[in-house]
């Protein structure tokens, strides 16, 4: 990755962060949690992935020669398979049958 992505992804980092501690709503959320006796520490944690484009386009074409539908990367198919989350349409539009047909 070429110095100027890693410098955009730092800012984005940063603009983040400053979206959070300049945010009217969550300092009046802490406020108030405060003023039930609790101190409060908030720590989120992002997570940015990048694909390049050409790239990304490629794995789409890909994707759809191997059955799959939808503007789904390969990457995007293989996390979805990790929460066990099927791709198959006919399963969840098919109202005559509800019955689990998952395959092994």
């Amino acid at each position: 990755m070429n110095q100027k992505v890693k410098n955009l992804i730092q800012k984005l980092g940063e603009a983040i962060h400053e979206s959070v501690s300049e945010s009217e709503d969550i300092a009046g959320v802490v406020k108030n949690i405060r003023e039930q006796g609790f101190d409060v520490l908030l720590m989120l944690e992002a997570t940015i992935g990048l694909n390049e484009v050409e790239a990304e386009a490629d794995e789409a074409t890909e994707g759809a020669e191997e059955g799959t539908t939808g503007p789904f990367t390969s990457n995007d198919v293989s996390f979805l398979k990790s929460l066990r989350i099927s791709l198959t349409e006919d399963e969840s539009t098919d109202d005559t049958d509800s019955t689990d047909t998952t395959e092994a």
